[in-house]
């Protein structure tokens, strides 16, 4: 499929103003947060960075996926958390610290075992069939250059002008989720002929996907027995991705250039909010039962 405005423009574009927006929040104390708190963050990590795409690649295997779309899944279980993940924390009172540093922390790795993973993912399920593939240095550059650039220009925008980056961050955080809004609207748009389709194969691994992983994340912070508020953390940075990475990693020309394999990201990326107001409510009414 020929490249468009949306992925060799838009994307990229909307990817630099969502990590800049991360960046803005960030301060390098929350690198050292492994050292403040190295077991709560530890565990996030290997949820997050091995848990997550194993559960991936599990789920891919088994709901009847057509080759491209099992890889689509396996990208967005490669990726790292989002804002997204840090301000659904905030809604939920869960450990706000400890969700951006996991956020971090989590996108540094990834830069380097994304393209790992979805190698092996297509190796899995494409086979011999596929001349495909994610040249590692390349492609650790590329994902370094959208993501890690950001987040450092807002890092340093938050540390010399903090008050003019706190009041930017929220209007980035907002802006974020509206450009992610609108990317999702535009490549369903683009794939409007198999939309229907696509929803109905994908729907139910993305959302099984979601909601395992939440899982997950919730009964290792429960089974490790850290507080409440790091569980909440824990349960929500695994169960939500960058579902804006995701799409451009499947689709932009300088990575895939494979729209199909971004419809997972993109449904998952409807998915999550409906998800992650279904965990808010449940926080809310434990909350109020205890309180009663």
């Amino acid at each position: 499929m020929e490249s468009s405005f949306l992925t060799t423009v838009f994307l990229p574009l909307a990817l630099f103003i969502i990590m800049l927006g991360m960046g803005l929040s960030l301060t390098l104390a929350d690198f050292k947060r492994i050292l403040v708190e190295p077991k709560a963050v530890l565990l996030g990590l290997v949820a997050q960075l091995v848990v997550l795409p194993i559960v991936g690649f599990l789920l891919a295997s088994l709901f009847p996926l057509s080759p491209e779309l099992a890889v689509g899944v396996m990208i967005l279980a490669a990726c790292p958390g989002g804002p997204t993940s840090n301000l659904v924390t905030y809604l939920v009172q869960g450990n706000v610290a400890l969700s951006i540093t996991l956020t971090a922390i989590s996108s540094l790795v990834t830069v380097f075992t994304i393209p790992l993973i979805v190698n092996f993912a297509m190796q899995s399920f494409m086979g011999e069939a596929v001349a495909l593939r994610l040249p590692f240095l390349t492609t650790v550059i590329q994902i370094a250059v959208i993501t890690l650039i950001p987040v450092m220009l807002g890092m340093v925008l938050h540390h010399y002008t903090p008050r003019f980056a706190a009041t930017v961050e929220q209007w980035v955080k907002w802006l974020s989720l509206f450009f992610l809004a609108l990317i999702i609207v535009g490549l369903l748009a683009k794939e409007r002929a198999n939309v229907a389709s696509f929803f109905l194969q994908v729907g139910w691994v993305t959302l099984t996907l979601n909601v395992v992983t939440m899982a997950l994340g919730f009964a290792i912070a429960a089974l490790t027995k850290l507080d409440i508020s790091s569980a909440k953390s824990i349960t929500v940075e695994v169960g939500i991705q960058n579902g804006t990475l995701a799409i451009a990693i499947a689709s932009a020309p300088t990575f895939l250039n494979m729209p199909s394999m971004a419809i997972p990201a993109a449904i998952y990326s409807l998915i999550m909010f409906a998800t992650s107001a279904v965990f808010a409510g449940l926080v809310r009414r434990q909350q109020t039962t205890v309180r009663s």
